[in-house]
């Protein structure tokens, strides 16, 4: 019953999940470190914003992980995504708050910035939303559990494709809405309704993909499977224990691809937080300057994990595809240091080639290694892993750019190309263990 499993009726409702998630959030992006700066922050601020997301991602991702094992996906992203909605509710309470100062700093290292009453909101704000954001996670979980081996890497590129789409909407969006006479209100409230939506589309468009947990394989066929209704077998998952990093690490090859994610996760976000700082302090660029540079990225990342990854995942193992893409990531981190505005463009098109080309085939890497029993848990676990990276090198990235400004995309640049050398030692790792067994 593969057809059933991996056909476009089966995708479509996870796909427009993860286009209506990213949607959500780009469309405030591009004016996010305006917001920031005009409540008293700085390029620090910025990051431990961002930082915040992730900490709190850090705790809740593996436990809503660990649940859509036993509960199912459906459920759990309904409540991550519910937790989405609240918090861009608290988010658009901020912006309506008196700007009452608690603490001014100057300093060296730090830069200089203030802690207002709006800002702290939307730190609670981002605090709430990384808690229950396990969407990503889950939803990569839930796409494993539709779709065959064979096609996971296809099916990961259609995943990342829905949410470029988001990515290139999104920033357009923005610029169009916060030139409006009511400024970045308006971008918010279009993602609190985006969320809302995307709230609908989960309870009653998205079928159940792990509809019951059983503790052994039904011994006979039952109508439902002759019919194809049900997607696969489902299985408990060692009793309802817990899983702890233990068991994960446990897993073959498990702990090394977790430390890839870390590394990726490390470069990206240390260029996500300097990034939008350098074009609105140091290129001068507006609101609508950095919307249709990221409208951009993301086009041409679609056009990357749509057409070129459907030719070239066949033809091409995973790791191939992740060393080719992270050494033209690596190239991509260290063009964005010009400040030529055509360099910057060409950086962003080797950019979404090498982010197109790597990251669903590390997605795929990653869900064939976890196996299908530990799935939700390992996805949750990396989503930690991811988490951590990302709190170290958003803050990191606000520290950097304070100090050394555009440089900071190379330690970016450093990051990716180590992702081959690591990879080129996974896949002898991965011959011996083939070997063996």
């Amino acid at each position: 019953m593969a057809a059933s499993r991996t056909g476009s009726a089966t995708l479509f409702p996870i796909l427009l999940v993860n286009f209506i998630g990213t949607l959500g959030f780009s469309i405030v992006l591009p004016f996010l470190v305006t917001l920031v700066e005009r409540f008293g922050g700085n390029a620090l601020i910025y990051g431990v914003m961002g930082a915040t997301y992730s900490a709190f991602q850090l705790v809740g991702a593996p436990i809503l992980g660990r649940w859509s094992d036993i509960y199912g996906r459906r459920k759990v992203l309904l409540v991550s995504q519910i937790g989405t909605l609240l918090s861009w509710c608290v988010f658009l309470g901020a912006l309506f708050l008196p700007e009452r100062t608690f603490l001014d700093v100057d300093s060296a290292l730090l830069g200089a910035f203030a802690l207002t009453l709006p800002l702290l909101i939307l730190f609670v704000a981002r605090a709430l939303d990384g808690l229950t954001g396990g969407n990503v996670s889950v939803a990569n979980a839930y796409l494993v559990d539709v779709t065959d081996e064979a096609d996971r890497k296809t099916s990961f590129g259609k995943m990342a494709v829905a949410g470029n789409l988001g990515f290139i909407l999104g920033p357009t969006l923005a610029g169009l809405l916060g030139a409006t006479r009511f400024g970045e209100v308006l971008p918010v409230v279009a993602a609190l309704l985006i969320s809302l939506i995307a709230c609908g589309v989960i309870a009653f468009y998205l079928p159940e993909s792990r509809p019951c947990v059983l503790s052994e394989a039904p011994g006979r066929s039952s109508v439902r499977k002759v019919f194809g209704q049900e997607h696969k077998d489902c299985f408990d998952i060692d009793g309802t224990g817990t899983v702890t990093w233990k068991d994960v690490l446990a897993l073959p090859q498990i702990p090394f691809l977790l430390l890839l994610y870390f590394v990726i996760f490390l470069a990206f976000n240390l260029f996500y937080t300097a990034f939008p700082v350098y074009a609105l302090q140091g290129l001068s660029w507006s609101i609508t300057d950095i919307g249709l540079f990221f409208s951009f990225l993301g086009l041409t990342t679609v056009l990357v994990q749509g057409p070129l990854l459907g030719k070239l995942g066949p033809r091409f193992s995973d790791t191939a595809l992740v060393c080719v893409g992270a050494a033209i990531l690596a190239t991509a981190f260290l063009l964005f240091t010009s400040p030529s505005r055509t360099v910057l463009y060409v950086g962003a098109v080797l950019f979404s080639l090498g982010n197109g080309l790597m990251w669903p085939s590390f997605l795929a890497l990653l869900a064939n290694a976890a196996g299908q029993r530990f799935q939700g848990a390992v996805q949750g676990f990396g989503s930690s892993v991811g988490s951590l990276a990302s709190i170290i090198g958003l803050i990191a990235g606000g520290i950097l750019y304070e100090t050394v400004g555009g440089t900071t995309f190379v330690g970016s640049a450093g990051l990716a190309f180590l992702v081959v050398p690591l990879v080129l030692v996974y896949t002898r790792m991965s011959s011996r263990t083939a070997r063996k067994t």
